[in-house]
C-alpha cells in the first residue's frame, strides 16, 4: 500500500517542481505588455501630467507642435530597467518643417538617452535620424538618402534586443548596428524637442508604444492611411 502511495507523492512532487522550472524560464506575463500612450490630451500623458510648453493642439485625435515653441516634458522614463526595447512611434511631420527636428527624446539620471529624429533638405521629404548614448558606447542610425514624404502618417520603430539597434519605417527595416546599451535608469521623456528646448518639432504625434522587448518585424505596426 506505501509504495503507490510514494510514487504518486513523487509523481505529484515531480510535475509540481516542473511548473515552477517552466515559470521561472518564463518571462513574467505583465512584461510582454506594451505600455501605449494615445497622444490626445496635453493634460495628462501615459498616466502622468506633463509639462507643456507653448501651446501645442489637438487635433483629430492627435497632438500637433508648431516647430517653434510646443513641446511636453514628460515625467517618467518607460525604459527603464529593460535590457532590450521597442519604442513604436505614429507621427506626421508636416512640410516646410526644419531641416533637424527631434520629436523624442528620452534621458535618464545618468544622461544616457534615445533621441529619435528627422533629417530634411527641402522640407517636403525627411530622412529618420536615431540615437542611442549608454555609459560606455553610442550609435547614430541615419542615412539621408531613404526619403519619406511630409504630410503623411508613418509608424517608425527603435529596436534593441540587446546587442543590436534597428530602424523600421511601417515595419519595414532601414538601418542597424551593434551597440552596448546598459538599462536606463528613471528619467523623462520630451516630445516635440529635445529636453534642452532646442530642436523643434513641427507635426503630429498620435501615438506610442513602448515594448520591454525586441518585437519582430512582422509584428510592428504599418500606417495604412
Amino acid at each position: 500500500m506505501n509504495a503507490p502511495k510514494a510514487t504518486v507523492l513523487w509523481l505529484f512532487l515531480s510535475v509540481l517542481t516542473g511548473l515552477y522550472a517552466d515559470a521561472a524560464e518564463r518571462p513574467p506575463t505583465h512584461l510582454q505588455v506594451a505600455e501605449v500612450w494615445t497622444l490626445n490630451s496635453t493634460a495628462s500623458v501615459g498616466g502622468h501630467t506633463p509639462e507643456v510648453l507653448g501651446t501645442p493642439k489637438i487635433v483629430d485625435a492627435a497632438l500637433e507642435f508648431d516647430g517653434l515653441s510646443d513641446g511636453l516634458v514628460v515625467p517618467t522614463n518607460p525604459l527603464a530597467n529593460w535590457s532590450a526595447f521597442t519604442i513604436e512611434v505614429l507621427f506626421m511631420p508636416a512640410a516646410n518643417s526644419p531641416p533637424a527636428q527631434r520629436f523624442v527624446h528620452i534621458e535618464d539620471e545618468r544622461r544616457s538617452r534615445v533621441m529619435l529624429e528627422t533629417r530634411s533638405a527641402d522640407g517636403m521629404s525627411w530622412s529618420l535620424d536615431t540615437y542611442l548614448q549608454g555609459a560606455t558606447d553610442n550609435c547614430t542610425l541615419r542615412d539621408t538618402r531613404k526619403l519619406h514624404p511630409t504630410d503623411t502618417w508613418t509608424w517608425v520603430a527603435l529596436v534593441y534586443d540587446g546587442k543590436k539597434m534597428a530602424t523600421y519605417i511601417n515595419s519595414v527595416e532601414e538601418l542597424e548596428d551593434e551597440v552596448t546599451f546598459t538599462p536606463m535608469t528613471s528619467g523623462r521623456v520630451a516630445l516635440g524637442m529635445r529636453l534642452n528646448r532646442v530642436y523643434w518639432f513641427k507635426g503630429f504625434i498620435k501615438e506610442m508604444r513602448f515594448h520591454p522587448a525586441a518585437i519582430e518585424p512582422s509584428k510592428l505596426q504599418r500606417a495604412t492611411e
